[in-house]
């Protein structure tokens, strides 16, 4: 397990659009496609990242809670399978079943998303706007391996900030977690 911090994003970057397949429907989708009027997250994880699992269950729960409020969710794994089988489509649907996703969980092959997104880490959060422009980037809590269940504070303040047509906190921290395993 290689420790790796989020690259940050610069705030109001439009997001780079994607065409990826969801390994639970079989379904091709595009960003373009299922972009929320109110906001958009793009979370990058994987099945095997200690970091992931640590968050998993709070995730859930806070994507239930803001897409009653038509905030859309997406996960992409974009790690070389070769190396981490356990991160194939396969088992990817397997642990959105298991976890109970109510998102999509699309398949990067050729990491050109997660290269378009900057994506460092799993997991990497990337927030955008109605107009599809970054207003947040970074950590889902405060919360560490070790440490105390995962609120999904920091994430949180930023949908509530949007769902409620505010200003999103600027005061920003990366997340941490395993390396995209780049090929």
């Amino acid at each position: 397990m290689s420790l790796v911090q989020s690259n940050m994003m610069e705030l109001g970057t439009k997001a780079p659009e994607f065409s990826l397949p969801d390994t639970v429907s079989g379904k091709i989708i595009s960003l373009s496609e299922i972009k929320s009027d109110v906001a958009t997250v793009i979370t990058f994880i994987c099945n095997h990242c200690p970091f992931v699992h640590h968050i998993n269950s709070k995730l859930v729960e806070v994507a239930d809670t803001f897409q009653s409020h038509g905030v859309q969710f997406v996960a992409i794994s974009s790690n070389d399978v070769n190396y981490y089988p356990q991160d194939g489509p396969d088992m990817m649907k397997r642990v959105a079943k298991s976890q109970g996703y109510t998102f999509p969980y699309l398949y990067d092959e050729t990491q050109r998303v997660a290269n378009a997104y900057q994506a460092e880490c799993t997991p990497d959060f990337f927030v955008f706007d109605e107009n599809l422009e970054l207003v947040y980037r970074g950590r889902f809590d405060e919360t560490r391996l070790g440490m105390d269940n995962a609120t999904g504070k920091e994430l949180s303040e930023a949908l509530k900030a949007l769902v409620h047509k505010s200003e999103v906190p600027t005061d920003q921290k990366p997340s941490i977690g395993c390396s995209i395993k780049w090929k």
